[in-house]
């Protein structure tokens, strides 16, 4: 299969906002506190990407929001190759004693790639993680992932990985619809057949990737604000 191989500067590419587009999509914003637990895409892993800058996508949020806000406090707990157990564990309670506004809960991939992988445990701790942070009056956003199979299919395709991610988006899906959570859907991104979105190690986002995750955000923030002014 031959993939998108994309843009070669950030400026350039179409699935990468300008931050005046950013700051008109966020201009309704108020949120004061924002949070995200998680693996190692919470962290914000990744390699660089030539012509884009080294900034993670939580951090390009946390840049674009302070714009508006320049006194928003950001707290990210997240922490490379944990399970959404040891997140949900780990780092909830922190989270909830920051008393975010807005939150991120941005884990269950590694759950998804190990042998025992049980898609019901994982639908469960995300529950329990995406519910206490609603409840709290926190706005939450999740993501589904893309299918890496399609992308590496040489390496990647055999084995039933695109089953099991198609499983774990569902279950991020009805968790979300469950709590009013909202959706960053990378399943059926249009950079989905593209490798410069991901890192030589074919499981983590390039700065890239990450540049087209953060706008993926910047949009569906962006709608949602759109609809709250709108009722």
């Amino acid at each position: 299969m031959t993939t998108t191989e994309g843009p070669t500067t950030e400026d350039a590419d179409p699935h990468v906002l300008s931050p005046g587009d950013v700051d008109r999509l966020l201009n309704k914003a108020s949120w004061t506190r924002f949070a995200v637990i998680g693996d190692s895409l919470a962290e914000g892993l990744g390699e660089s990407s030539p012509g884009y800058t080294d900034l993670p996508w939580a951090e390009r949020v946390l840049e674009a929001l302070r714009r508006g806000n320049p006194g928003l406090e950001y707290r990210n707990l997240g922490v490379r190759h944990l399970k959404a157990a040891e997140v949900r564990t780990g780092q909830l309670q922190q989270a909830l004693d920051f008393r975010p506004d807005l939150a991120s809960v941005v884990c269950g991939g590694n759950d998804m790639l190990a042998r025992d992988f049980s898609a019901g445990s994982v639908e469960a701790e995300l529950d329990a993680m995406v519910r206490p942070l609603r409840e709290s009056g926190a706005d939450v956003f999740v993501f589904t992932i893309q299918d890496i199979t399609k992308v590496f299919p040489e390496q990647l395709g055999g084995g039933g990985l695109s089953g099991r991610i198609q499983i774990f988006n569902d279950q991020v899906r009805k968790v979300a619809e469950r709590h009013g959570a909202l959706v960053i859907d990378m399943w059926s991104h249009p950079t989905s057949n593209s490798r410069t979105v991901f890192s030589a190690d074919m499981l983590h986002a390039s700065m890239r990737g990450h540049a087209v995750l953060a706008s993926a955000v910047f949009a569906e923030l962006g709608a949602h604000l759109a609809a709250l002014h709108s009722r």
